[in-house]
């Protein structure tokens, strides 16, 4: 299940960093279109963006994933765990990277049974309703105030705009020199 989408910036000038980006939501709430577009639209601003997915279905174990969410495989619930954390572990164990909070975190908020009316729902192995209505019950838990909710519902364009504002102001917020902070420190 794709849970989180991350879009990493940085400006052309290599006095000022980045910002990292994290999109949230239910499965098919527009976390890749969105991250997509945001890619395209920071480029089009001349500044560097790069796309990070999650599960990375690039790396083997990201292909067992893949292999499982679309049925291709079967495996226990409680086995298919493992892949999962070794496939954060594959991005986090990289030196460079660090652990590092999101500059901002988006959350693109849709009800599941909105989610469920588009296209390709139900392709995945977790994209059944049920289940999503439990995702969304932990997603209202893991919500904090540092996050933004963008109504996910509303036409395509509309939150492209929405994220192109609140991600381009990030991002100028950290080339102006926003400290780092890091997760899970409070």
């Amino acid at each position: 299940m794709e849970t989180n989408l991350s879009c990493s910036t940085e400006g052309n000038n290599m006095a000022t960093r980045g910002a990292l980006v994290v999109l949230e939501g239910l499965d098919r709430s527009g976390k890749s279109s969105q991250c997509s577009r945001l890619v395209s639209y920071l480029e089009g601003q001349g500044l560097s963006a790069e796309l990070w997915r999650f599960p990375d279905r690039t790396t083997d174990v990201g292909q067992m994933i893949f292999a499982y969410l679309t049925n291709a495989s079967q495996l226990d619930d409680h086995t298919i765990h493992l892949p999962f954390s070794a496939n954060h572990i594959e991005w986090y164990k990289a030196p460079e990277i660090g652990l590092l909070a999101p500059d901002l975190v988006a959350y693109l908020d849709i009800s599941p049974d909105k989610a469920a009316e588009r296209g390709g729902y139900g392709d995945e192995r977790y994209e059944k309703l049920e289940f999503q209505k439990k995702v969304a019950e932990h997603y209202k838990v893991l919500h904090d105030a540092s996050w933004t909710v963008v109504d996910a519902w509303q036409p395509i364009e509309d939150v492209e705009k929405q994220l192109q504002e609140i991600v381009l102001a990030c991002v100028t917020e950290c080339q102006k020199g926003k400290s780092l902070s890091s997760l899970w420190l409070t």
